[in-house]
């Protein structure tokens, strides 16, 4: 059988179509988790003011520059919610992941919101004595949205951008910065939503 060269593109054309529609839909199955709800007060271009609910996470401390920090954490989170180490059943992943130092630098807490359907008394205790579970209280947060994978240098530059925009504002932080990541670490840059948030005295 003679194949053509027409022969030959229609297959390739045909298979990067089935390629693109295949990584669209695991992008969307991957993404397609329950984020964190909130009331936005105030939008104005990349900055936001929301009103949070009180959130049950599980949070685990760990040192070291943030990346391996947050990575280092998440593994045994994510044991803990896909019941690898422990009874019952799977708890469903939520987005964002977050993340928070102390004032040096040195000491992180990684955290996963928990299922709003869950409670302190309904969820599995961890197996890992460094999960811990506990309820962050309702409260009002600034944050500055932004695509791209976080480097350093990239989240360095957008919590100089929100802070100045507190400032003139007149909104002062209360705390240090969290870090908030909505996206598994495959996902192409562009397509990934991060943010840098403050908690503010409400109103």
């Amino acid at each position: 059988m003679k194949i053509t060269r027409m022969t030959v593109l229609t297959v390739v054309l045909l298979l990067v179509g089935v390629a693109v529609v295949s990584y669209g839909t695991f992008v969307w199955y991957v993404n397609d988790v329950e984020t964190v709800s909130y009331d936005v007060v105030t939008s104005e271009g990349e900055f936001e003011i929301r009103d949070y609910p009180a959130l049950i996470v599980a949070e685990i401390v760990r040192r070291g520059e943030r990346r391996t920090a947050v990575n280092d954490g998440f593994r045994p989170l994510a044991t803990y919610i896909f019941a690898k180490e422990r009874d019952g059943e799977p708890i469903a992943m939520t987005a964002p992941v977050t993340q928070e130092t102390d004032d040096v630098g040195q000491t992180w807490t990684v955290r996963f919101v928990m299922p709003a359907e869950y409670t302190l008394e309904s969820l599995p205790n961890p197996e890992n004595a460094d999960i811990q579970l506990v309820e962050v209280p309702a409260g009002r947060r600034v944050a500055i949205i932004f695509s791209g994978t976080a480097t350093d240098e990239m989240i360095a530059q957008k919590e100089e951008l929100l802070r100045a925009w507190m400032q003139q504002r007149g909104v002062e932080p209360v705390g240090p910065a969290t870090y908030a990541y909505y996206n598994a670490p495959f996902i192409p840059g562009f397509m990934k939503r991060n943010e840098v948030l403050f908690e503010i005295a409400g109103s």
